[in-house]
């Protein structure tokens, strides 16, 4: 039997109250930052409560924040809180693959669903709670990341996401189809860097057959973006994937070059291909459920959630 990417189970929306806790799994957290992302979360009428390592810095490694079991604690602490409604990432930068592999995902199962939100390098997690934890997770602003403290748009879509997610049903493209045409699938992804580097890895999904693939990156040259993608290529991993939706590619040099190498990697694999979403690391990004069905019309730039992204 071929295995297609399936649909995964949505943990509850959130309600004015609800707890919130705050991790770092990857980067080290700005102070000042994450105090304003936890103000304007109190301003949603949320509680939120950050984790006893968020601020932590590793002895060594200053690219991490704190220790791997530290930031693998901190995590398994949260989620596994009965009073805990969801688990927000304070920012990305790298780290998640070193501390995914400590978390216990039978005791994280038992604890049930909940809502988890983080983009970048939380890539990683993503991967793994769908395949460990079979739960839709939301691609989405960070609590200490600059464009959620900054910008009104990310803002507004995020909470519309986690309190009323019936009112965020179609997501729209600022761009054009690099291959026009309709299809339907199961919405995964993320990074484009962290996709290919988790290959082969317990956590990764083993194909994307099936499902509406999303990327987007930061900071990679367009080479390098090249060497990624068609590091899946070669691997299979975009073999029978249905469409794919591009985000944003901040900082990867002149996008007539970005556009050209994805047109070029992408462009041959029959199914339709749509640019600038607006999910990712750019200004503004929306956020994406990752795990609900969505119909994408390469052609009119749109995606339409087959149900919404939280129960």
């Amino acid at each position: 039997m071929t295995y297609t990417v399936p649909e995964l189970r949505r943990p509850a929306r959130l309600a004015p109250g609800a707890r919130v806790a705050v991790v770092a799994p990857s980067g080290p957290v700005p102070e000042d930052r994450l105090q304003a992302g936890l103000d304007l979360l109190r301003g949603w009428d949320l509680d939120p409560v950050a984790q006893p390592h968020v601020l932590d810095r590793h002895p060594d490694f200053d690219h991490l924040a704190g220790t791997d079991a530290d930031r693998a604690a901190d995590l398994q602490r949260a989620w596994c809180d009965p009073a805990v409604d969801a688990v927000l990432c304070a920012r990305g930068g790298y780290g998640a693959q070193r501390m995914v592999d400590l978390l216990d995902w039978d005791a994280m199962r038992a604890a049930g669903p909940k809502v988890f939100v983080g983009f970048s390098d939380i890539t990683a997690l993503h991967e793994a709670f769908a395949v460990r934890l079979g739960l839709v997770t939301l691609h989405g602003p960070m609590a200490a990341g600059v464009d959620f403290l900054k910008n009104t748009r990310a803002q507004d879509h995020l909470r519309a996401t986690l309190f009323a997610p019936e009112t965020v049903m179609t997501l729209t493209s600022g761009g054009q189809a690099l291959v026009p045409g309709r299809a339907s699938g199961v919405l995964l992804g993320g990074c484009l860097s962290l996709l290919a580097s988790d290959l082969g890895t317990p956590h990764a999904r083993p194909t994307t057959a099936g499902g509406l693939l999303c990327l987007e990156d930061v900071g990679e040259e367009p080479y390098r973006l090249d060497r990624d993608l068609t590091h899946l290529l070669r691997a299979g991993r975009l073999d029978g994937v249905a469409g794919i939706l591009l985000g944003s590619w901040q900082d990867c040099g002149p996008y007539d070059r970005v556009r050209a190498v994805l047109a070029d990697r992408l462009g041959g694999l029959g199914v339709p291909v749509a640019e600038e979403f607006g999910f990712g690391h750019g200004p503004g990004a929306v956020t994406v459920p990752f795990g609900v069905r969505g119909e994408l019309d390469a052609g009119a730039g749109t995606v339409v959630l087959g149900e919404p992204a939280l129960g």
